[in-house]
């Protein structure tokens, strides 16, 4: 689906961008394939990009204008069917009545929404080639109804042989009847409408009467009885090679017909391929109007410069959950530049959302779509690289951190201008010394490079004084904890986490190295029923 020099699939699958496009509600198979291969915007491409935005743009107006239309609109893509290969097919094959009858379809598909556009003015990427010559050939009669068929208007000679055939069959049927009359009132035998009788085996008295009649001969027989039907004479059996010739021929003929109407197809073979490329993108461009306007996004304004920033972002895939559970989602805002950012934090702050929501919003924004925001700048970058733990580190036999290394190495050796990195937690899985002096040392070194690094810590801070810029979760900072208490001590042990999850402020706010630091893991194990024993012992080292 997506460029891996934009962005891996872990990536893809770590910042929700995967669950984003899981949910696009796309309606035909050229939307999918659109998806499938979906390139993003790079460096370079911000005038593209912007067009892009304007076309998304256009048909959410077009959609928001008239809903009937636009649900007669959705309706015609809905019907559109997989034609590629057929239409491929036409370049040197004769294609088959039912692949004649799906091109007609996708034709008057293609016709509606041309119509359609008369009135609603599409942007033009997403209108197909007007297609009213290649339709009169499949539909004659003018008749534009999804029906297909060999006409007889395609062929003088091939109309003239059904009728042979039709009037051989009307004299076939003649003869029958009248055979089938005279034995019912010489013999008393009564034929059904396909001229035959069945009699039961135990009737062995009417069985040897018909067997014995020169006008009926036997077709078949099971195990509880015998059908006859009637015998052919001269008279009927010439009718019936009549028929078979022109059965022959009519095939012959239809041949000609599917070979000439192939010939054709395959003569607009490329602009029905690229009709459909249009179908694709119309389908596109409609799923992404309608999954912004339901997520509240917008369009981002996209800078020359390298940078990243956004008013009240949400993380969808985190928000669809929080809405499952009666929550409400606390938006972010960010602004972010080359350079280094760290975000402190106790453990249920949000931190990583928000590492992962800067991720999802950078990578829509670069893949064409509005952004889960108020308002939105977005420059764009080369990269994006996420390290957040490897759920593969047991598999390959590598301890959490031996793992973390290895993602770090190829993160730095792999990353170039213009990457944005997400780093959660680095150094988590060794001693808090040794993790803190690799911390201090990777953000040195990432903070001489022309990236946008973004990393979530449990150390508190790493630079007084210095260019690093510090972000701390506003967490309990501002919550009312005697109301926090009371509501903690009516709720039961599955509940009390949810309820200090609604009293947390996830929203970031900028710190200096002289401000104090807040201590929201302390006030959470408290509590959550943790001793005050510890409580104060813990607070005696931090002192």
């Amino acid at each position: 689906m997506i460029d891996a020099m934009l962005a891996t699939e872990k990536v893809r699958r770590e910042t929700g961008l995967a669950h984003v496009f899981a949910s696009l509600n796309i309606l035909t198979p050229y939307g999918q394939k659109q998806l499938r291969e979906l390139k993003p915007f790079f460096p370079g491409q911000e005038e593209q990009l912007k067009e892009e935005f304007e076309r998304t743009e256009k048909i959410g107006e077009i959609i928001a204008r008239d809903a009937r239309r636009t649900g007669e609109l959705k309706e015609t893509l809905m019907l559109v069917k997989d034609n590629t290969l057929s239409i491929e097919k036409s370049k040197d094959s004769v294609l088959t009545v039912v692949e004649l009858f799906e091109l007609k379809v996708l034709l008057l598909q293609m016709e509606k929404i041309r119509k359609m556009d008369e009135t609603e003015h599409f942007p033009p990427e997403f209108v197909p080639y007007d297609v009213t010559p290649l339709l009169d050939r499949l539909d004659p009669d003018g008749g534009r109804i999804s029906t297909f068929f060999i006409y007889d208007s395609f062929s003088e000679t091939l109309a003239d042989l059904r009728r042979r055939r039709k009037e051989a069959e009307r004299q076939i049927r003649k003869l029958q009847k009248q055979k089938a009359t005279w034995l019912r009132k010489k013999d008393g035998i009564a034929l059904t409408p396909k001229f035959e009788i069945q009699v039961s085996k135990a009737d062995r008295d009417r069985i040897k009467m018909i067997e014995e009649n020169p006008a009926l001969e036997k077709a078949g027989e099971d195990y509880m009885s015998i059908t006859w039907r009637l015998a052919g004479d001269e008279e009927t059996d010439r009718y019936t090679r009549e028929v078979e010739e022109c059965t022959e021929q009519i095939e012959r003929e239809e041949y000609k017909v599917r070979r000439w109407l192939s010939a054709h197809v395959g003569g607009h073979r490329k602009a029905l391929l690229e009709a459909t490329r249009k179908i694709g993108a119309l389908d596109m461009a409609i799923a992404k109007a309608e999954y912004a306007k339901e997520h509240d996004c917008c369009i981002p304004e996209i800078p020359l410069e390298h940078e990243i920033a956004f008013t009240d972002g949400r993380h969808l895939q985190v928000e669809e959950v929080l809405k499952k559970d009666g929550s409400e989602y606390c938006p972010i805002s960010i602004e972010l530049a080359d350079g280094v950012t760290c975000i402190t934090g106790a453990n249920m702050g949000g931190k990583t959302i928000s590492l992962k929501l800067v991720g999802l919003v950078t990578l829509m924004a670069q893949y064409g779509l509005p952004v889960p925001c108020k308002a939105a700048r977005i420059g764009l970058c080369s990269s994006v690289r996420i390290l957040i733990g490897d759920s593969q580190s047991i598999e390959r036999g590598l301890s959490s951190f031996g793992s973390e290394m290895e993602e770090l190495k190829k993160m730095l050796d792999e990353s170039e201008d213009r990457a944005l990195l997400l780093i959660d937690e680095i150094a988590s899985g060794t001693n808090p010394s040794e993790g803190l002096a690799l911390t201090r040392a990777i953000i040195d070194h990432l903070k001489q490079e022309a990236f946008i690094t973004l990393i979530t810590t449990h150390f508190e801070r790493f630079s007084e004084g210095s260019e690093i810029v510090n972000l701390q979760v506003t967490g309990l900072a501002n919550a009312d904890l005697s109301q926090l208490d009371t509501q903690l001590k009516a709720a039961d042990g599955r509940e009390r986490v949810g309820v200090i999850r609604r009293f947390m402020d996830y929203r970031l706010q900028r710190v200096d190295g002289k401000a104090d630091v807040p201590h929201d893991a302390l006030h959470i194990a408290q509590m959550l029923g943790i001793g005050s024993d510890i409580i104060n012992k813990a607070k005696d080292y931090l002192r």
